[in-house]
This record gives C-alpha cells, sequence and structure tokens, in this order.
C-alpha cells in the first residue's frame, strides 16, 4: 500500500500510475480520468455536482497554428461518469475576450449565449455557467468541488477567517455570489491579490483548487478536502453534543422499516398533488443522529446552503410530528392529522415565492415538499423520478453533514431567502427545465406485475419501465427472480425496478412485496395480475389437487394481491390501475378444460366485480385476453402443451402454427402483444375505461366479448 493512499483518512486515493501513463500526453485523457477518480467518492462531490476542467495546446482548425484550448464538464453533467461527449471545448482567448463586451452583474445572462463564440469543438456540449469560473484562472487543471468538510466551513459564520487561519493564508475567500461571469471575475482577482495560493473557498458553495497537472490538481484536491475533514472531526464534541444531543430514541430497524412503509403511501399521494411522485426512504445513521436531535426544529427549517443542494432538496424540509411508534393504521385519522402540516408547507411555499419573484420570474412550481423527515423512523424523498428522488435524499444527507461541521466549529448559515430564490427560479435554470424531454406516459407510475420474472409478465415489466414507470419483479422462483433483476439493471439502472419473493398463494409475502414497493418507491399505482399456471385435463382425470391449485393462484390470487395493493392505493388517494391478465378460455368451451377454463371464467368476473366497486376510488379494473403465448412462458411447462396437443390430434411443434391459423389473423401472438394492451390501459389514452375485455388472441370468433 502506498504512502498516498494510507495518509489519507476522510478522502479516498484512487490514482493508479499505471493507468494514468497509459494516457501520458493526452491532458484531455488524464482530465477525464482524474473526474472519474473524484466524481466516485461522494465526500468528495454529490451527484452531477463541480465542475472539472483542463486547458491544453490544440491545433485551430481554421488556421492551423497552436492554441490554448480548454476542455470543461459540459452543462448538467457528472464528473463521475464523465465521457469525452461531455465535455465542452472553448478557445482560451476567445472566453477571455469577452470581459470586453460585459456589461456587468445585471447582464449576466446574456454573457451564457455568448460562450457558444467560443466554441472549439463543435460536437461540444452546452458549456455550463462555471465555464468563466475556470476560464479565468490560469492553472492546466482546476477542480471544483462541493465536499461537505469544505462547504462546512464555508457556511460558517466565520468561515472567511476559520479558513484563513486553517491554512494560513494559502486558500483565498470569495463571498457568496450566484455562480456566474462576474464571480469569475472575481475569483481572478482574489488570485492576483494572494499570488501563490492553492485554492480558493466560496462562500456558503464550495471549493476551488488546481495544479499543473492532472496528477498535481488531484493530490492538491485531496489534500486541502483531507485537511477540512480533519479539523471537523477535532472539533466534533468540544462546544457540546451534536446538534445539542439527542432527544428522541430510533425505533429498531425492523420497527423504522415498518412504519416507513405503512406511511410512505399517505405521504405519496400529498406530495403528488399536482403529479405522480415516485420516493426513496432512508434510515442512514447521519440522518437519524440529526431527525432525533434538539436541534432539528431549530436547523431544518434554515434550509440548505449550496445551490447544489439546494436545487434538489427545496427551500427546506417538512418535519412531521409523529411520534416515531404512532399507531399508522387508522389511514383516515392519519390523514387529518398530516393535512394541516402540507398545507402549511404548501403556503410557506407559495409566500416565499410570491414575497422574493421578479417581474420575469417563471411561474411557481409544485409547492409539496420534497424532503420529509420523520424523527425516529427516517427521511422520505419524493420527486419525478426514483433517480431524482435518491440523489436528492443524498443531497440532503450532504446538507446534514454540512449544518453538523458548522455548527461544530461556528454557527452554521443557510443561504439568504432571496439568493435561494434566485437560483432556484434562475431563468438559465428554467430554460435547462425546459429543455428536458416531456415525461414518459408512465413516468411517476409504480407497478407491481406478478410473475414478471420471465415470459408474458417480463415483457409487461420491460413495457412499462420503457415508458418510464418503475417496477416491482416478483417471482415464486428465486432463482429466475435474481436472473431478471440483474437482466433489468444491466438494461436500464439500478433505480428501474425492485425485487420481491412472490407466491400469489402466500398472503404474508403479498404483504411483504407491497412494503417493499413502499420503502422503495413509496406505493403503488399499478398491479398487473398475471403469475398463472394452466393444467389440461379430461373431466376423469383432474383431480381435487389440480382443481385447488388452479382456484388459488388463478382466482384467490388475483383476488388477494388485487385487494392488498387497493388498501395501498386508497392511502394514496390518487387512483391507480388494475389489470388481469385472464384468457380467451374464460369466454370459449374447449375440450380438456373445466378446471382451467372455469378459474379464467371466476376471474373475469371478478375483475368485473372489482371495477363496480373501486371506480369511487378512481381505480379502474380492467382485464387482457390473451391466447396461445407460448415464447418464453412457464404455462407451457407441465404436460399443459403435451395435453392442448393431444387435444387437437396435432403434435407440440405444430401448435404454434395450429394456433395462428385458427386466428382470423393468421397470427402468433406473442409476450409483447400483451405488454402493449397492457400499456393501452394504463397509459392515459383510457383513462376513462374500465371493466372492460381486451382480446388479444389473433381473432378467435368466439371469444368475442359481444
Amino acid at each position: 500500500m502506498s504512502v498516498e493512499t494510507t495518509r489519507f483518512k476522510h478522502v479516498s486515493y484512487l490514482w493508479d500510475d499505471a493507468k494514468a501513463a497509459e494516457l501520458a500526453g493526452d491532458e484531455v485523457g488524464l482530465l477525464i480520468y482524474r473526474s472519474n477518480l473524484l466524481g466516485a467518492d461522494l465526500r468528495l462531490t454529490n451527484y452531477g455536482g463541480g465542475n472539472t476542467s483542463c486547458k491544453a495546446m490544440a491545433k485551430d482548425p481554421l488556421t492551423g497554428e497552436e492554441t490554448e484550448v480548454m476542455w470543461i464538464k459540459g452543462s448538467g453533467g457528472d464528473i463521475g461518469t464523465l465521457k469525452r461527449s461531455g465535455l465542452a471545448a472553448l478557445y482560451v482567448d476567445r472566453l477571455r475576450s469577452l470581459k470586453n463586451v460585459y456589461r456587468g452583474i445585471e447582464h449576466e445572462d446574456e454573457m451564457v449565449e455568448l460562450f457558444n463564440h467560443c466554441i472549439y469543438d463543435l460536437a461540444s456540449k452546452a458549456p455550463s455557467i462555471d465555464t468563466p469560473l475556470h476560464g479565468f484562472l490560469p492553472f492546466k487543471h482546476i477542480d471544483h468541488l462541493h465536499p461537505d468538510a469544505a462547504i462546512a466551513i464555508a457556511a460558517a459564520k466565520d468561515g472567511k477567517k476559520i479558513t484563513e487561519e486553517l491554512f494560513g493564508g494559502t486558500i483565498g475567500w470569495v463571498e457568496w455570489q450566484k455562480p456566474g461571469f462576474d464571480l469569475g471575475l472575481q475569483l481572478k482577482a482574489c488570485l492576483d491579490e494572494n499570488p501563490g495560493i492553492r485554492g480558493i473557498m466560496l462562500g456558503s458553495h464550495g471549493l476551488f483548487t488546481w495544479g499543473d497537472t492532472a496528477y498535481e490538481s488531484y493530490m492538491n484536491t485531496l489534500e486541502v478536502i483531507e485537511r477540512c475533514a480533519e479539523y471537523l472531526e477535532e472539533s466534533y464534541g468540544k462546544k457540546g453534543p451534536v446538534f445539542g444531543g439527542q432527544k428522541i430514541q430510533s425505533l429498531d430497524e425492523q420497527g423504522r422499516k415498518k412504519q416507513a412503509a405503512a406511511i410512505a403511501p399517505v405521504l405519496r399521494g400529498f406530495c403528488s398533488s399536482e403529479r405522480h411522485m415516485i420516493g426513496h426512504f432512508t434510515d442512514d445513521p447521519r440522518v437519524l443522529e440529526f431527525i432525533n436531535s434538539n436541534d432539528l426544529d431549530r436547523l431544518a427549517p434554515l434550509g440548505t446552503s449550496c445551490p447544489d443542494h439546494f436545487l434538489r432538496t427545496k427551500i427546506s424540509p417538512l418535519v412531521l410530528e409523529l411520534t416515531p411508534d404512532a399507531d399508522l393504521s387508522d389511514v383516515a385519522s392519519l390523514k387529518e392529522k398530516l393535512a394541516p402540516a402540507f398545507e402549511a408547507y404548501r403556503k410557506m411555499y407559495s409566500e416565499y415565492y410570491e414575497t422574493c419573484k421578479h417581474s420575469n420570474s417563471p411561474a411557481i412550481r409544485d409547492a409539496n415538499p420534497v424532503i420529509i423527515l420523520y424523527p425516529g423512523v427516517g427521511m422520505f424523498a419524493f420527486s419525478k423520478d426514483k433517480q431524482t428522488a435518491r440523489v436528492a435524499a443524498e443531497f440532503y444527507t450532504n446538507a446534514i453533514n454540512v449544518m453538523k461541521g458548522a455548527e461544530a466549529i461556528s454557527e452554521y448559515t443557510s443561504l439568504p431567502r432571496q439568493e435561494a430564490f434566485n437560483i432556484e427560479y434562475w431563468l438559465l435554470e428554467e430554460a435547462k427545465l425546459q429543455r428536458m424531454p416531456k415525461p414518459k406516459a408512465l413516468s411517476g407510475k409504480i407497478a407491481l406485475i406478478t410473475g414478471s420474472a420471465g415470459g408474458i409478465g417480463k415483457a409487461i415489466a420491460k413495457k412499462f419501465v420503457d415508458e418510464g414507470a418503475v417496477v416491482i419483479l416478483n417471482d415464486m422462483n428465486v432463482e429466475r427472480l435474481e436472473s431478471a433483476g440483474e437482466e433489468f439493471k444491466n438494461q436500464y439502472g439500478k433505480d428501474s425496478y425492485a425485487t420481491a419473493a412472490l407466491d400469489v398463494t402466500n398472503s404474508a409475502q403479498i404483504q411483504e412485496a407491497l412494503e417493499k414497493a413502499a420503502l422503495a418507491f413509496g406505493g403503488i399505482d399499478i398491479v398487473v395480475n398475471n403469475a398463472g399456471l394452466s393444467i389440461s385435463k379430461s373431466i376423469a382425470d383432474h383431480t381435487e389437487k389440480d382443481w385447488d391449485l388452479l382456484y388459488d393462484v388463478l382466482v384467490k390470487g388475483q383476488f388477494f394481491v388485487t385487494q392488498a395493493a387497493v388498501a395501498t392505493m386508497q392511502k394514496q388517494g390518487i387512483g391507480g390501475d388494475v389489470i388481469n391478465i385472464v384468457s380467451k378460455n374464460a369466454l370459449v368451451s374447449g375440450p380438456n378444460n373445466a378446471g382451467y377454463g372455469s378459474a379464467k371464467a371466476a376471474q373475469l368476473h371478478l375483475s368485473r366485480l372489482n371495477a363496480a366497486e373501486l371506480g369511487a376510488d378512481k381505480i379502474r379494473v380492467n382485464v387482457v385476453n390473451p391466447d396461445a403465448v407460448i415464447s418464453d412462458s412457464n404455462i407451457w411447462a407441465g404436460g399443459w402443451a403435451e395435453g392442448r396437443a393431444k387435444a387437437y390430434g396435432i403434435t407440440v411443434a405444430e401448435l404454434p402454427a395450429y394456433y395462428a391459423k385458427r386466428t382470423l389473423l393468421n397470427e402468433i401472438i406473442l409476450p409483447d402483444d400483451i405488454a402493449n394492451a397492457c400499456f393501452a390501459f394504463a397509459g392515459g389514452l383510457l383513462n376513462k375505461s374500465t371493466g372492460n375485455v381486451l382480446n388479444v388472441d389473433g381473432g378467435v370468433a368466439m371469444g368475442f366479448v359481444r
């Protein structure tokens, strides 16, 4: 183990000399390598936060002469996953010449469009607002990060004095100002006034460090952050207990998870008053230390300091006034108790908007909280998708770290409300939001598809994720479920799904699956009862065991999964969809099919009965009737294919063609066809339809409903 590896306790030294040697002479390659290392350690910067750059000589495509070019992380990127395609490349001399046309801080935003006149690489990403902050500094490699340890000092009441004393004048200080052209000029002025400094602390914001090589910049960054973290560690406890000491005791882990799963759908319902939100829950020890403390009520309303934190977490969190072990079983009483808190939060946010808005400010956005703190239990975050909710929770954890450090060394100071508003409703930020793709049809929706580790179920799950939903994959075959989970992780990423072992005849597992949905995403919006099996036997050969198995899985399973899911949907109060995968056999009589066909008929009528009862809750119940979906389906196991082939007097190999030829359209039915039918019901175009049956069988006249 190298000396560099062991000398750092609070940051990770990840530099590999061999890998760096492979990039020798490629300054842009080294920039990407350094950026990815820095982004891999969340103690150095948060997801999407910070910026890195390098300046190097390159040939001007117009003159053929060598010219200095700056490569910098483009707008909206993340240094941990940065690639060359995520960089902006600009002529340094042109960027600096923009000083000649700068009209002052009142005209700050107009400079962003002028960055386009400085582009060197026409395939560049759009330059970020941080571009001049790097461009006016002369160093070859620059890191601008948001480490909790540094921001704790930057957000402390005596931050400037502490910085000067801690680093002996080798780190400069620039007071808080919104990022932009003028802040770039201030960084340059700070350097000119303090020649030889190794970095600059931005008040309430973050840290700038640099070096003449990628490695020197990397080491300088690690050393400065390590010193900040050491200083904080030495300070904890000197002024008194962290966050004023513990006020309440957490429930044990199992108790926290149980309470969180019980309340999450209710919270999600309140937070989804304008659009469906996806949730994230964490009971991280750092969160519990803060939310259980005496200082929670004083610090939480202050909000965050770093603009990156603030943009993700909103002006301040909502703190629930519930005891950790509160009885959450009476949903009506719980909603009655929580409603005034949400109303007060929305009123506070509206007043904040009205007080701080400018004549050209964008319209007010969703007034619901993003972060909700439940003392003794944990933290919830709600946002447009799982990744955004998870990252918001990570950012608020960063904010907790900042408050903890600042309080230990001085006194925490948050961003003034007007400054916070100017960031949140910045016209450039609004333009970035307007450029984002429109939400997909199922964005913000949570779907549980039973039997979704293969066949029709997996096809439905993939279709729903493709259309913006998150899914709870489940199957009674654990190995098959694990394989499906890996497939979804590789294809869609970790935020697209959760998994739950589920036998639909097991009421305990049904409840556990719904609790996993609540903990992972906040609740449930769509249930597809797809799990099934088939037994094809004559009346004489049918056994009681066969009969019970068919009715337990197909009928009771559908009912009890629906019953549990509907309870969650009613907690949310935002409607929902139940889609039951039934069969052509619910309507068509045939040989060797008494048990399966009658169970399918029961499923179909149960769907009608549920639709009639649940309409008042805006919960739609619809049916998809497939026929002969052979591909990757468990339904053809256990002798069913042989039984059907025997009934029709053909071989198993002839079944697909036989089924296709007997249809009006002469088509083989695939899992994707069933998935498309489910999406038709859940995708929004049929949101006023319930109690319906959609046949996806290629056209079987005997199966026509009317």
